[in-house]
């Protein structure tokens, strides 16, 4: 759902204030980073990663957040055929219990810039928390760089659509959960769905939501454990 702050910011175009920043401090080309995922309970936490031309634009790119399914839909292959390189990186359901959410979203990025055609020397990231490391030599680390910056709004889209997508697959096979609806974040009724039918084979065992709304005491739920009623 876009809330009505959501709606009244979409009408604030991101800019490439920040990469001709970095272009005009001699990097060459510079990665937008976003993720998508690391609230959720079920699925795999993504890291898109874009590289845009700097001559060229495409209308009505906004943080995902921002925007309804049926538009980041619309623009999906827009911004991937208007990017000069893109990418987006998975950590699963099970490399986020083993590795924990930190490790997890590292290595997600890691795997979406080493999957773009191009090395980037620099990377704006939104946040503070520099998750790339040593991946790109140099990190621009800004908060709301989804909503000001062109390249991480372009790939907080091409990260969500990816997720989305997958997550409509997962509820094909599983649909006790919802999936195709929540993706697999909290709401009422995934939580209905957890305390009548259990975590599915996509769950994160090791968050604390299964303590709360999964209602089975024989349960094993340490990082790596294997669904077992005692």
């Amino acid at each position: 759902m876009v809330t009505r702050a959501a709606r009244s910011s979409k009408r604030v175009a991101p800019t490439r204030a920040i990469e001709r920043e970095l272009w005009s401090r001699g990097h060459r080309v510079v990665v937008g980073i976003d993720e998508v995922g690391r609230g959720a309970w079920a699925g795999p936490l993504m890291v898109g990663a874009a590289v845009l031309p700097a001559d060229t634009r495409v209308l009505g790119v906004r943080d995902s957040k921002m925007l309804r399914e049926s538009e980041r839909e619309r623009l999906f292959d827009r911004v991937a055929n208007w990017c000069v390189t893109w990418a987006v990186g998975e950590a699963s359901q099970l490399e986020c219990d083993e590795l924990g959410m930190a490790a997890a979203q590292r290595l997600a990025a890691q795997r979406a810039i080493g999957a773009l055609s191009v090395q980037p020397d620099a990377a704006v990231v939104d946040g503070s928390w520099d998750f790339v490391g040593t991946a790109v030599d140099h990190v621009e680390m800004r908060v709301k760089a989804d909503v000001s910056c062109l390249s991480v709004a372009a790939a907080s889209i091409l990260a969500k659509v990816t997720r989305d997508r997958i997550m409509r697959m997962y509820s094909e096979h599983l649909p006790h959960w919802h999936f195709d609806t929540n993706k697999g974040y909290p709401c009422p009724l995934h939580r209905t769905a957890l305390a009548g039918y259990g975590p599915s084979a996509i769950h994160r065992r090791s968050w604390v939501f299964m303590d709360n709304y999964v209602p089975w005491p024989g349960l094993r739920t340490h990082p790596g454990s294997q669904p077992t009623l005692s």
